[in-house]
């Protein structure tokens, strides 16, 4: 409220465009929050015909209902967390995969705990999340309609003569003033509340829809296992990496200018200008040494990221990339080191496989973050058949993605276009 006040005491430019957020959020949360309200619409309706299938099977007429009805419940969860997921909660699914058979009988439903969750979401969801929709959905046509109601209600039947939802009956010009203030009475409620009254409605679906705690605690201490000796490999590989740079590269080059220092300082008593020659050698040699040792550095942790962020550093890796590419960055705020560091290898080597391989035109780098995730995706037009298992850069993509618990798919046909697209966890 605070802000909302200060905001009147602004000029005007500056209060739209303090309004702008505001008012994009609380569109955005009606709009998600009418598509959950006919969720609950279906959820409302499916709670009777739950009640009756648990009935009948308990006197043993209904047993064969039991099995289509958990699977329309199953079918209707899993809407809920595709919404909860494009609103930015990580919501996975409780069941192996789409093949997973719903219950058959109540003896199986009572040893299904995800199952018996996606119960009790459904009878929130049918109460709770209903009326919180449908609030959200009515909140900014209350507000229109009763802030032009001065405009109009004398046009209308004495039935419509109503302001606030049809709550307070107004049937005269001191009344009729009334709806234009309740109308932005209701609709600053709307700007300041709207996005949290969604959250209010995504709350049961985020607690009750995803793995149940107990069962999932094995399989995130498996996958958890598999991440760390991911880690541990991607990291081994690395220091493999810089290694051979180092013994390949720049310790070579500084054997050679030992080598040549010492041929000059035996030249200097019998031929002065051929040590000179071979001091400038050796300068040269050691030059070409440190511009190694330089890329080796920036290859561990590239400095640009520290000075220009991620955006930045990422544009100059575009314009250093003989294929025309195109950049578009919309993450706010700054992500983990690792995270950041990651994001920037993939596209290094994206797009140096793009200029070496796929033959392309053109090519595009887009990355966001919404809620906890990182997504880095980078698209061409080349031939295709990019193929990680082939021992490309695609598979060192994919170690060091692992190795921060991401995921990466490679969509590649023959004949193009290439997209590798990669999901990075960053924390909250």
């Amino acid at each position: 409220m605070q802000a909302w006040f200060g905001a009147q005491l602004r000029p005007d430019g500056d209060v739209r465009a303090g309004l702008a957020p505001l008012l994009l959020a609380s569109l955005r949360a009606s709009g998600y929050g009418a598509v959950g309200a006919g969720f609950g619409i279906l959820a409302l309706y499916t709670v009777p015909l739950l009640l009756l299938a648990g009935l009948l099977s308990l006197l043993g007429l209904g047993r064969v209902l039991v099995h289509p009805a958990m699977q329309w419940v199953r079918t209707l969860a899993g809407l809920e967390r595709r919404r909860l997921q494009r609103l930015g909660h990580d919501v996975d699914s409780p069941y192996a995969g789409p093949d997973a058979d719903p219950p058959r009988s109540l003896g199986e439903l009572r040893a299904d705990p995800s199952a018996r969750r996606d119960l009790v979401w459904v009878f929130l969801h049918g109460t709770w999340g209903l009326i919180i929709g449908a609030t959200l959905l009515q909140m900014p046509f209350i507000a229109v309609r009763d802030a032009t109601y001065p405009l109009w209600w004398t046009f209308a039947p004495d039935s419509e003569q109503r302001i606030l939802n049809g709550f307070i009956e107004t049937q005269s010009q001191g009344t009729a003033v009334l709806g234009f203030a309740t109308g932005i009475a209701v609709f600053a409620l709307w700007l300041l509340f709207g996005p949290k009254l969604l959250d209010l409605q995504a709350r049961p679906g985020v607690h009750y829809l995803g793995p149940d705690p107990d069962i999932d605690l094995s399989e995130r201490v498996a996958r958890l296992t598999a991440t760390r000796a991911a880690a541990l490999d991607a990291h081994a590989v690395e220091l493999r990496r810089i290694e051979r740079a180092l013994h390949d590269g720049a310790q070579n080059r500084i054997v050679a200018v030992a080598v040549l220092v010492g041929a000059a300082k035996r030249e200097i008593p019998r031929d002065p200008d051929r040590a000179v020659d071979i001091l400038g050698r050796a300068q040269d040699t050691v030059e070409d040494a440190l511009a190694e040792l330089r890329a080796v550095v920036r290859s561990i942790l590239p400095p640009v990221l520290e000075d220009r962020g991620l955006a930045g550093a990422l544009n100059a890796l575009a314009s250093d990339c003989s294929v025309p590419c195109t950049v578009d960055v919309d993450v706010p705020g700054r992500c983990p080191a690792s995270v950041e560091a990651t994001a920037y290898f993939v596209v290094a080597e994206s797009l140096t496989n793009v200029a070496k391989h796929s033959r392309a035109e053109s090519a595009s780098v887009e990355v966001r973050r919404r809620g906890n995730t990182l997504t880095v995706t980078v698209v061409d037009d080349g031939r295709g058949g990019a193929d990680a298992a082939a021992g490309s850069g695609l598979a060192g993509i994919t170690r060091r993605v692992e190795a921060l618990d991401g995921s990466t798919t490679v969509t590649s046909p023959p004949g193009g276009p290439t997209e590798i697209r990669v999901e990075l966890p960053c924390g909250s």
